[in-house]
This record gives C-alpha cells, structure tokens and sequence, in this order.
C-alpha cells in the first residue's frame, strides 16, 4: 500500500518524508516501512522514527547532525499507564464514592 493512501493529507505526507528531505536523499532511496499497533499518528511517527534511525546508520558522520537538531533520533517515551488494582476501569479513574 502506497504511503499517500495509509496516510491521506498533505500534512502526513511531509512528515513521512521529512527525514529523506533533511537530509537530500528524496530520490536515492526507496523506503518501506511496516507499521502496527497504535492509531495511524503513532504509526507515522515510529515510521518516520524508523527512517531517521536507518538514515543515521547508512552514513552517520554527514546526517547524525542533521536529524538530531530536527528531534528525530529521540524516540517517544510515553506509553500506556497500566491500570491498578483497586480502581475503577482506567489507570487513574476512582471508583465514586457513595453520597449516603
């Protein structure tokens, strides 16, 4: 499936290619990339993540620099909150108290 179609708008677009455009190499590669779990804006952003990571591997010395200063070396950390024992249905939900 062609990127434009998993991830429609030009806004996406951009941002999948934005490590190929930093970096000059639009048209010296050809990328693929396969992406599950998460909604589609988790999935663009670990695509991207990906495509930096193997830029930067290919030849660090020249874009190292250039994708760090963009922040797309710098994986996102945050992640669901495990539900606790004693709560209601959701990680931080109470259970409501009673009023009488």
């Amino acid at each position: 499936m062609r990127v434009q179609e998993y991830f429609p708008g030009e806004v996406n677009n951009h941002a999948y290619m934005l490590p190929l455009k930093i970096t000059g190499t639009q048209d010296k590669y050809i990328v693929s990339v396969k992406v599950q779990g998460g909604g589609k804006q988790g999935q663009l952003g670990a695509a991207v993540h990906g495509i930096a990571r193997a830029l930067d591997k290919v030849d660090t010395e020249q874009y190292h620099s250039l994708l760090k200063k963009r922040g797309l070396l710098t994986r996102d950390p945050r992640m669901k909150e495990r539900r606790k024992a004693g709560m209601a249905h959701k990680a931080r939900a109470r259970k409501q108290s009673p009023k009488r």
